[in-house]
């Protein structure tokens, strides 16, 4: 028994039956034009003429249907059929397309009776909206910018790309192919995080690991975009002089962005959403992947949307999870725990000192740095603790992770000030990451003190003093006890970053 009813058979009518046609038994067309009736029967749809398509040609039809498209281009012959519809089908879902130069009593009759009512000067007129403006001028400069790419566009993600990072350049690379180029998504660094190898394997995203001082490799690239960052040299391996195409980030830049397209919105909590953003306004359709990728990008980057969360981001995720793959979603974000991961835990604990409610804890040298991340989550969860700040030694860096709940710090912030000169920091108000390259200080044997002494009072006493520069709450009344004398001599200087590495 046909389960839905098509009113009409003008171009409307015959675009919605196209899309629901799928199984030509649930669908019966009502119409009073017979010579496209011959040709939709050619289909082998049903369809029944009449020369009256509201109550006599509604009440002989020997179907109950589930849902009533109304779709005839007379706003007139539209109200009584939906009228009628509602009527004779009062269970069904009633769609009503108005036609063009609907009066507004038709209108009023229509919204009254039908579940949903398409207006196409409605529809029009909003597509014009999201075309002009500042917006619309957007995504039109955004386009011009890739068709005038003429080769191979490399979409880079900064060091040890995050899953916002990782969506998002996989979200850009397919409207850069869409605009004719050749793309490559690439990143330099490790990806060693379960939940982000999880994602990266089951999404089957294709992504080129970069190898860090082969500039050579770089001159397969005719064009270069940043995603999730805006600076070459900073949070990525590129040339610092690299010519730029495209940025496209949430994070407010603490220097001048230079490309021939910038996108900063710091106003969303993630980078993913403005992707999202650039695909509704050019009505391209979002595939599974990339919109499993960028719902959970968007997820990871707000904290499930606890943290710097805007009304964009909502909205973005509302589109994304019509299309995304929620199993896939779940499969990620329970991925299996490494032996190396519960080890850094566990030496994380074991090693923690407390000042206040700031808990700091040094591991040593560490094969993944990501679990650094992990320990700082734990250990957030100990009574009394509103901060933490983890960190160990890898390749002759130090790797810093820092979380902070309901503190009065911003830790992105602190960990500037702590590490900026020394090394490159940055990140959120309750998540952020340093990096500070070890210098002489790896090369020395003739001291009184280990490297991990040496370490622990750089790293503890420059962290501690931040801290209470911009929070005398979290180290308590008496202040803090001090660690050693603050000997950072050795330690190289980098460029500031402005992006969260922990």
């Amino acid at each position: 028994m046909p389960s839905r009813l098509v009113v009409g058979a003008g171009s409307t009518a015959r675009a919605i039956i196209h899309a629901v046609s799928g199984d030509h038994k649930q669908l019966r067309v009502l119409t009073d034009d017979g010579h496209r009736a011959e040709t939709l029967r050619e289909d082998g749809i049903a369809v029944t003429v009449t020369d009256d398509i509201d109550r006599a040609g509604m009440a002989g039809l020997d179907i109950t249907p589930a849902t009533v498209v109304v779709a005839t281009d007379d706003p007139a012959v539209a109200v009584d059929a939906v009228e009628t519809a509602a009527e004779l089908f009062p269970e069904a879902f009633l769609l009503c397309y108005s036609g063009y130069g609907a009066s507004d009593a038709q209108r009023s009759r229509l919204d009254a009776v039908a579940d949903r009512v398409v207006d196409p000067e409605a529809v029009l007129t909003e597509r014009l909206q999201r075309c002009v403006g500042e917006p619309g001028a957007r995504t039109r400069q955004l386009q011009q910018v890739l068709r005038d790419i003429d080769g191979h566009l490399a979409v880079v993600t900064h060091d040890n790309p995050d899953p916002d990072a990782i969506a998002s350049a996989v979200a850009l690379g397919e409207l850069a192919a869409r605009a004719g180029c050749s793309v490559s998504l690439c990143y330099y660094g490790d990806i060693s995080h379960q939940e982000n190898r999880a994602f990266v394997n089951l999404l089957e995203y294709d992504l080129v690991n970069l190898e860090p001082g082969d500039d050579a490799a770089l001159d397969a690239y005719d064009g270069f975009a940043l995603v999730d960052h805006s600076r070459p040299g900073v949070n990525d391996q590129l040339p610092q002089d690299l010519p730029i195409d495209i940025v496209i980030d949430h994070h407010p830049p603490r220097l001048p962005v230079e490309a021939r397209y910038v996108d900063l919105r710091s106003g969303v909590g993630a980078t993913s959403t403005l992707l999202v953003d650039y695909f509704q306004r050019l009505e391209v359709e979002l595939s599974e992947s990339i919109a499993t990728g960028l719902l959970f990008g968007i997820r990871v980057d707000t904290k499930d949307f606890r943290r710097e969360v805007s009304a964009e981001d909502f909205e973005a995720a509302a589109q994304l999870v019509q299309r995304a793959d929620m199993d896939a979603l779940q499969r990620i974000e329970d991925p299996s725990v490494s032996g190396e991961t519960l080890a850094i835990i566990g030496r994380a604990i074991d090693n923690r000192d407390e000042e206040g409610s700031v808990l700091l804890s040094c591991v040593g040298e560490l094969s993944d740095r990501d679990a650094l991340a992990q320990a700082a989550d734990k250990l957030l969860d100990l009574e009394g603790i509103h901060a933490t700040m983890v960190y160990g030694v890898l390749d002759g860096t130090i790797y810093v992770s820092a979380r902070a709940r309901g503190a009065d710090i911003d830790l992105g912030e602190a960990l500037r000030d702590a590490f900026g000169q020394i090394g490159s920091a940055g990140g959120h108000a309750d998540m952020a990451g340093a990096q500070i390259t070890l210098g002489v200080l790896d090369s020395v044997d003739d001291r009184e003190e280990s490297l991990h002494s040496i370490v622990k009072s750089v790293v503890n006493d420059r962290f501690l003093d931040a801290v209470q520069s911009r929070s005398h709450r979290l180290l308590g009344l008496n202040g803090r006890t001090e660690y050693a004398p603050d000997d950072y001599a050795g330690l190289a200087q980098p460029q500031p970053d402005e992006h969260d590495s922990g």
